[in-house]
């Protein structure tokens, strides 16, 4: 044997092989693991027992109000798609805090609203108009419904929050959906808006649409994954719209196209603009961020969704000013986020635990296997569109587990939102906008209407339909139907209660 030959044993090399392989998947888990410097430098102090306790008997004892630091009424009509929603639901609430009589709003939406605020009072008395956006029709027969005499000669304005989540999906196969919702709906509201002759549109967008992808599969001696903690602006407004491969997944793009369009569609008689809330937003027991785990007992940079419609009516004060002055804060986006340092995952998990009637405990997984595992789910859930065939044959994933796909890593990192621009003067280009609740304050105040409403039966939780569960009955509607212009029909006939009952 020549001295430059070896005998390699094809069994040693694999070996070798399998050893680097959990070497670098333990690197990887051990990167996902660790908070940048940077992110500890811009996050706030950890929420301890006492200071939550603290917090919730101060709230319990006196309310929070916020009615004296909203922008003043206008003597406007107001049409609030998404109005049964979280942050359309906030908006219609603060209308009528700030005096604009119920017959000057209209819900347009494709449910009515889960939420007790909206279910007492005046909201009681706000018209609802079931609607589906994706329906050209129907969004228009929504807008041309006649208005209340007193009302009827007011100039309208039209705040425009519907939308769809599924934040995890990124397959081409999957973008039908938000697509139909998020742009073709988009388009529908706002031609009925300037068809109904509406001067304001003020629309809903999302932070997250400046996400890039985070990439977690770096060279071994990397100090970070890449894009592992990222500032929430709008830097990405001034280039050109990114392909679809470049979001982290497919509600982003197509909230980006959305917004695009939106934005573009400004002018001096109609003035357009969008407000991105940074991710995520809560703030009622029907949301996803906190309300979703609340009603479980097991889980493995936020705004509060008030906060979010206050940043609406200062855009909509802004773009009502003089042209002069509504020109530089039109046609664009603007973020806001809670006026608070970021806080982190812990912190709303010792939330739920510390107040909480209901037990709760928290379980940590590994983040390479859970990373291994979305990778595993979506090569599964994207083979009956690859193979068509197979869609009789393979079953479609349940629960949780549907959701856990690459794309949600890229919006449960570590990002931190600016909101410096909407924080600016009118004058300056901004909207003056300043949040009404902190972090802390807005997470325990959902605890606590969580707490009351569950004081006669604490044995048992109460699950909302949140926005990412009402998307999926919808994509599961439509699929039933073979269109999601059917979806409301369906919805009204009874049929989504059958197809959604699991």
């Amino acid at each position: 044997m020549s001295a430059y030959q070896w005998d390699v044993n094809p069994g040693w090399v694999l070996w070798a092989t399998v050893a680097l392989l959990i070497l670098y998947l333990l690197r990887v888990d051990q990167l996902l693991r660790r908070t940048p410097g940077e992110v500890r430098k811009l996050s706030g102090p950890r929420w301890t027992p006492e200071e939550l306790k603290k917090t919730y008997k101060t709230l319990e004892e006196t309310p929070t109000e916020y009615a004296d630091r909203l922008p003043r009424k206008l003597d406007r009509r107001y049409v609030v798609t998404g109005g049964s929603g979280l942050v359309g639901g906030f908006i219609v609430l603060q209308l009528l805090a700030r005096g604009n009589p119920p017959e000057s709003i209209r819900i347009v939406d494709i449910r009515k609203s889960e939420r007790n605020d909206m279910r007492t009072r005046l909201a009681t008395r706000v018209e609802f108009v079931q609607t589906d956006i994706t329906s050209s029709a129907s969004v228009a027969a929504a807008f041309s419904r006649p208005w209340h005499p007193s009302v009827k000669n007011l100039p309208l304005t039209v705040f425009h929050t519907a939308a769809v989540i599924l934040a995890s999906e990124r397959s081409e196969y999957h973008y039908g959906f938000p697509e139909a919702v998020n742009v073709r709906g988009t388009k529908n509201v706002l031609e009925a808006a300037r068809s109904a002759g509406a001067d304001v549109f003020s629309s809903t967008s999302s932070g997250s649409i400046c996400i890039k992808p985070v990439v977690p599969w770096v060279a071994p001696w990397a100090r970070s994954v890449r894009n592992f903690w990222q500032i929430l602006d709008t830097k990405d407004f001034d280039g050109p719209l990114r392909g679809r491969s470049e979001f982290f997944g497919n509600y982003p793009f197509s909230k980006a196209v959305a917004e695009r369009f939106v934005c573009s569609q400004n002018s001096e008689s109609f003035r357009t603009g969008c407000i991105r809330p940074a991710n995520g937003v809560y703030g009622n027991p029907t949301d996803n961020t906190l309300g979703e785990p609340l009603s479980r007992a097991v889980l493995p940079t936020f705004v509060h969704g008030a906060n979010v419609a206050i940043a609406h009516l200062h855009h909509e004060a802004a773009l009502v000013t003089p042209t002069a002055q509504s020109s530089r804060c039109a046609g664009k986006p603007f973020v806001v986020t809670d006026p608070n340092p970021p806080i982190a995952y812990e912190d709303l998990y010792s939330v739920i635990k510390t107040l909480s009637v209901h037990p709760f405990r928290t379980i940590y997984l590994p983040p390479v296997f859970m990373l291994l595992l979305s990778h595993a789910v979506e090569w599964y859930s994207e083979l009956p569109y690859k193979y068509p065939l197979l869609k009789k044959v393979l079953p479609e994933l349940r629960g949780d587990i549907r959701h856990l796909k690459p794309g949600i890593f890229s919006i449960t990192t570590h990002l931190i939102a600016s909101d410096a621009e909407a924080r600016k003067p009118v004058l300056e280009g901004g909207l003056g906008y300043s949040g009404v609740l902190t972090t802390l304050e807005g997470m325990t105040l959902e605890v606590l209407e969580w707490n009351k409403e569950h004081t006669d039966d604490v044995k048992t939780r109460k699950a909302y339909t949140t926005s990412v569960s009402l998307a999926d009955q919808i994509k599961k509607l439509a699929a039933y139907n073979s269109t999601i212009d059917d979806t409301v029909n369906s919805m009204v006939s009874g049929t989504m209660k059958e197809i959604t009952s699991e």
